[in-house]
């Protein structure tokens, strides 16, 4: 288990990082086809992004060891 903070500076524990960098791919892709969720989905994307960014960045780091 790994944990890591997200973009509201929430702590998240991460069991499986293969699947977490899975997931975090497809939800940064999202949108509503609504575009009154515009703006919702700017902050989701802006979200899963940076989550999508640390835990690539961290399974590099792992990789490497």
């Amino acid at each position: 288990m790994m944990k890591i903070t997200d973009l509201n500076g929430c702590p998240i524990e991460v069991t499986n990082m293969k699947e977490a960098i899975r997931l975090a791919g497809h939800y940064k892709e999202y949108r509503h086809k609504d575009k009154r969720f515009s703006e919702f989905d700017k902050r989701q994307k802006a979200y899963w992004t940076d989550m999508y960014e640390k835990l690539r960045t961290i399974k590099k780091q792992l990789d490497h060891k």
